[in-house]
């Protein structure tokens, strides 16, 4: 990853945190887009040894076209992004028809429409490059298990369809796409099971590997898909689940 630069939405969460430090470590200059104030404040401090290479973007995402604004500086100032990772999600939980058709439509904004903008921005840079790596992070929650997430599942159906999509069209450019798909994994998104340890308990039995899944599985993964060597490789949906879905 040395003098490659990563775009990562979502980047001081509880899955972006590792992933965006082992980029850093592996040479990467990453623009870290984020709004969770304490979740960056605490990023700075794990990465402070990697200085001006971890640029922090405090965007409102819900704002496209100020998303947009801010991309655009930080494309200028950095000279381009050579990866994007859509990681950045919203994930409301109630009954379907307790959604209105706005809460719908600001989940797709975030989860959805502020990746295209993403790529959008980076895409011209990746063409003059011949090289770019896109990534998508999808979710388990799309093989029909959990209940009440319809937005959030729904906006992870639709990036695993451009992922597809994008891997056709921008692969003679030498440009790949692909999406990530955790699975379970004990984060702030946890918090919305009423019962977290019969959950956990669940979990480990639908695993064929029993142990509760880490932020390094993923950041592992990521940086797979994000390395030169994996070139040949898109249009694919890698599962990260400890083995409950299988493909």
């Amino acid at each position: 990853m040395q003098g490659k630069t990563v775009l990562y939405t979502g980047a001081a969460g509880g899955l972006g945190l590792q992933t965006t430090l082992l980029l850093l470590e592996k040479g990467a200059t990453v623009v870290a887009v984020d709004n969770n104030p304490a979740k960056i404040a605490q990023l700075q401090a794990e990465a402070s040894a990697y200085g001006e290479r971890l640029m922090v973007l405090q965007s409102d995402m819900g704002a496209l076209e100020g998303f947009r604004a801010d991309l655009k500086a930080a494309h200028a100032q950095t000279g381009g992004f050579d990866v994007v990772i859509n990681n950045a999600a919203i994930y409301p939980s109630k009954p379907f028809e307790d959604y209105s058709i706005e809460e719908h439509q600001f989940v797709q904004r975030i989860n959805v429409d502020a990746g295209i903008v993403a790529v959008q921005e980076a895409l011209g840079g990746m063409k003059a490059k011949g090289f770019g790596r896109i990534i998508n992070i999808a979710s388990i929650t799309l093989s029909g298990f959990w209940p009440n997430l319809y937005p959030y599942v729904a906006s992870k159906g639709a990036l695993i369809g451009l992922t597809r999509t994008w891997a056709r069209e921008f692969g003679p450019h030498g440009i790949t796409v692909n999406a990530l798909s955790p699975g379970a994994f004990p984060t702030d998104a946890e918090a919305i099971n009423p019962d977290p340890e019969g959950y956990n308990r669940h979990v480990l039995a639908q695993q064929s590997v029993k142990r509760r899944g880490h932020a390094g599985d993923i950041a592992y993964a990521i940086s797979f898909l994000a390395a030169e060597e994996a070139g040949f490789i898109t249009g694919q949906t890698l599962n990260v689940n400890g083995g409950w879905i299988m493909n």
